[in-house]
C-alpha cells in the first residue's frame, strides 16, 4: 500500500497556500469573511515564502529566524481558519470539508516547522560545544 501524503515541506506549504486561496474564493462576501480572508491569504502564503528564504540563509541563526517566522505564520493561518469555522461564515458542506483539511494541514505544517527549528537548534548547540 502506498502513502499519497506529501513529505516535501516546500511542496506542502505551496499546496496549503494554493488551496487556501481557492477556499477563500468560495467564502461569502460579508465583512467578516472579507477581513478574515485578507489576513489568512497573507499568512498562508508567507509560510512557504519564509521557508524559501530560510533555505537561502547564510547562517544557522538566520535560518532559525526565518523558520520561526514560518512557524508564526502557520499559527496565524490556523487562527484565522479556526475563526472562520467558529463564526460559521461558510455554509456549503464541501467548503466545510476543505476547511477541515486546511485546519489539519496548518497544524501539521506547524509541527513540522517546529521540529525543523528544534533539530537545527540542537545541532547548533552540539556544533558550538565541539568548538
Amino acid at each position: 500500500m502506498t502513502n499519497n501524503k506529501k513529505f516535501d515541506i516546500y511542496e506542502r506549504a505551496l499546496e496549503f497556500a494554493a488551496r487556501t486561496a481557492k477556499f477563500i474564493e468560495r467564502l461569502p462576501k460579508g465583512i467578516a469573511a472579507i477581513e478574515y480572508s485578507r489576513q489568512l491569504i497573507r499568512a498562508s502564503g508567507s509560510i512557504g515564502a519564509n521557508m524559501e528564504e530560510a533555505d537561502g540563509a547564510l547562517t544557522r541563526k538566520d535560518f532559525i529566524n526565518k523558520m520561526g517566522i514560518s512557524r508564526r505564520e502557520s499559527r496565524e493561518s490556523r487562527h484565522w481558519l479556526r475563526l472562520i469555522k467558529a463564526t460559521q461564515v461558510i455554509k456549503e458542506q464541501e467548503a466545510g470539508k476543505e476547511l477541515d483539511w486546511l485546519l489539519g494541514e496548518s497544524k501539521e505544517l506547524l509541527l513540522i516547522v517546529s521540529s525543523i527549528i528544534r533539530k537545527t537548534q540542537e545541532n547548533n548547540l552540539k556544533f558550538d560545544i565541539g568548538d
